[in-house]
């Protein structure tokens, strides 16, 4: 038995001399090795995220986490931030609550690399830092903030053959990785509504991200709190093939140098507030990053920012704009909040939760 995620060599080996691995097999083993390696973030890396973008994204989620715990009464509480990157979001986040009195007991991270744990420390000396969910305090209500983690988990894709649905699975041919259509029917992990669909279309499903946010969601229901969960994705149930690698800030082959890209998949939001509502938490709409900032106030945050250091007014607007603006993130990424039974509704989200 091997220690750790394997290298990209010996995920190749293991392929090519045993049998394909399911696409989601595929993607965790990359991914592990990926960030258990490096730091991926910023110029230098692969890609960047909005915390990393403008400090204005931490702090509208420091004030949103302000607004709800001062209606929720103002209880102790702890924040948990999943795959926290280089702990910036947090940072910027707990600065900006802490303006209104709003300070947690603890500061949890959770996070399974070593270089990145590294990054986060240095920023949040005072944090400590889980493996999983499970290994949280169950002493207070958590804060809990998943910024663009549930797209970095696997998924698993199917694809509809003359035969019948089948498990897209991944083998060497001809000295390179490709997805294959599997052997084995299986017809029944196809969501009802997307079944009857031609030859050829793909199918993705996220158990590992369902199982996470309904364990979230089941330790809000017994120690109070929200969750905040912010990713790029759509409503589904959808159709097709959203596995994408990024490397260097550009789009590669998933499948060429595994545990050397990023891979990620579209989120599907629906299938999250599934998973979360036998819990009993209460389920937000879904609101888009752009129309979420606003409502937060960024314009007002920009304004402030322009007015303290007008030398950077058009630096501040276009980091305003890459984050709202349609064109940029502003549509493609969303947001979904949970909240424990007789907490509040959040900031930001229009309409009743569910």
């Amino acid at each position: 038995m091997r220690d750790g995620p394997p290298t990209p060599e010996r995920l190749i080996q293991d392929i090519a001399a045993a049998r394909p691995t399911t696409v989601a097999d595929y993607m965790a083993a990359a991914n592990a090795h990926y960030y258990a390696t490096r730091d991926p973030l910023g110029a230098a890396g692969d890609f960047t995220t909005a915390p990393e973008i403008s400090q204005m994204f931490g702090e509208l989620i420091g004030l949103w986490i302000a607004d709800l715990w001062t209606r929720a009464g103002s209880p102790p509480f702890r924040y948990v931030e999943l795959g926290p990157g280089r702990g910036t979001l947090a940072a910027d986040a707990l600065r900006a609550a802490a303006r209104f009195g709003c300070a947690p007991l603890g500061i949890h991270l959770v996070e399974t690399s070593p270089t990145l744990r590294a990054a986060q420390s240095a920023r949040l000396p005072e944090a400590e830092h889980q493996d999983e969910v499970d290994a949280l305090p169950d002493d207070a209500p958590l804060v809990i903030v998943a910024n663009e983690f549930f797209d970095a988990l696997p998924v698993h894709q199917y694809v509809r053959t003359a035969g019948g649905w089948r498990e897209r699975m991944v083998e060497r041919r001809d000295e390179a990785l490709m997805p294959v259509a599997g052997a084995i029917p299986a017809d029944d992990a196809i969501p009802p509504a997307l079944r009857d669909q031609p030859d050829g279309t793909i199918v993705e499903t996220a158990p590992v991200a369902a199982a996470i946010i309904q364990r979230c969601a089941f330790r809000l229901a017994r120690q109070g709190g929200a969750m905040l969960a912010i990713d790029y994705g759509h409503a589904g149930p959808a159709a097709g093939d959203t596995l994408q690698a990024v490397r260097a800030h550009r789009f590669a082959d998933p499948f060429a140098d595994p545990g050397e890209a990023d891979l990620t998949a579209h989120v599907d939001f629906t299938a999250l507030a599934e998973a979360a509502r036998p819990a009993g938490v209460a389920v937000s709409g879904l609101a888009t990053q752009g129309d979420w900032l606003r409502r937060l106030g960024i314009d007002a945050r920009l304004k402030t920012l322009t007015t303290a250091t007008p030398g950077r007014a058009d630096e501040l607007k276009g980091q305003r704009d890459r984050l709202v603006e349609t064109d940029a993130m502003g549509d493609l990424f969303k947001l979904i909040a949970f909240t424990a039974p007789g907490w509040p509704q959040p900031a930001g989200f229009t309409g009743d939760p569910a």
